[in-house]
């Protein structure tokens, strides 16, 4: 059990390994630094363009600011992103919730506010903020991409390729936008049409890790083990990757034996069968449910990049 459990984590961290800088991601050339992130609320003082790079000190630096100030939105914006990026998500959602309340028209909190509900799960919450993140008018494809995403966590996954159809008008072939449309049409086991659409990701110069990953995931659900572990050796090391794919592998072979089970007596009950769905899908039609491994259903879902 215990070596499962740890096939588990690394596994999830196969997936997740790019998330720290990806949640810095904010344009098409890439990863931004924490300086980039705080320099797009338009100031130009002194202490934005000396913002620190790493996360950890970013929090550290923009926490004290945001304690002495909570109303300073250039302070609240760098606190919420660089707890975002060091895994606090609770806290981030709530410093940058505060920081919408006392600037309710900035649309660069509000998209900040968006992406830290949906790193939370706060799906139907967080297009609900992204909404007003951004207009018809004017959209941005980065914000639609998110909303994409959350529509997906809901079940509602044709729409959620709507929004990314409108990302891609914007952006043609950009691997952020490409990588969530390919996951969701692997939470649809559409996975010919997944691993098509995750290749044009990956072929583009500007992919990163998270995409790559994901198209390993996308193979290795397929059954082709060993060129799922040589795409996940271009970030990884070796016998990580390795042991990443070897986990896939049980989880694919647990579900092959399980169907070959005889279905067991069941004894009649007044509530009604369950439908096998996530808590993700639940209201939604049945096609919204996969026949993905529950666990590796779980890792696509926090696999969508929010950037």
């Amino acid at each position: 059990m215990r070596r499962s459990s740890s096939h588990a984590g690394s596994f999830a961290r196969f997936l997740t390994s790019a998330a720290v800088t990806a949640v810095l991601a904010a344009g098409l050339g890439g990863c931004k630094t924490m300086s980039d992130i705080t320099g797009s609320l338009g100031s130009s003082s002194s202490k934005a363009e000396a913002a620190p790079e790493d996360p950890r000190r970013a929090a550290e630096v923009y926490g004290e600011r945001y304690r002495a100030n909570p109303k300073d939105a250039e302070a609240a914006l760098g606190y919420g992103q660089a707890l975002r990026a060091t895994g606090q998500r609770t806290q981030a959602a709530a410093v940058l919730e505060q920081a919408t309340i006392a600037h309710p028209g900035n649309k660069t909190l509000l998209a900040a506010y968006g992406r830290a509900l949906a790193d939370n799960g706060n799906s139907q919450a967080a297009f609900d903020v992204l909404s007003r993140a951004h207009t018809p008018a004017n959209p941005d494809w980065r914000i639609l991409s998110v909303q994409g995403t959350t529509l997906d966590k809901m079940g509602k996954h044709e729409e959620a390729r709507r929004y990314y159809a409108s990302a891609l008008k914007i952006v043609p072939e950009e691997p952020s936008v490409l990588s969530n449309l390919g996951l969701s049409y692997t939470l649809t086991r559409e996975l010919s049409q997944a691993e098509e659409t995750l290749r044009r990701a990956y072929s583009n110069p500007r992919a990163d890790a998270r995409v790559r990953q994901n198209l390993a995931l996308v193979v290795g659900l397929q059954g082709r083990f060993a060129e799922a572990e040589t795409i996940a050796k271009g970030d990884l090391p070796a016998d990580e990757a390795a042991a990443n794919v070897a986990y896939l592998r049980e989880m694919l072979s647990r579900k092959d034996k399980d169907h070959s089970r005889p279905p067991a007596t069941r004894r009649p009950s007044r509530s009604p069968p369950s439908t096998g769905r996530t808590e993700h899908h639940s209201g939604h039609p049945p096609r919204e449910s996969t026949d993905c491994p529950s666990a590796a259903q779980r890792i696509l879902l926090t696999s969508f990049s929010h950037s």
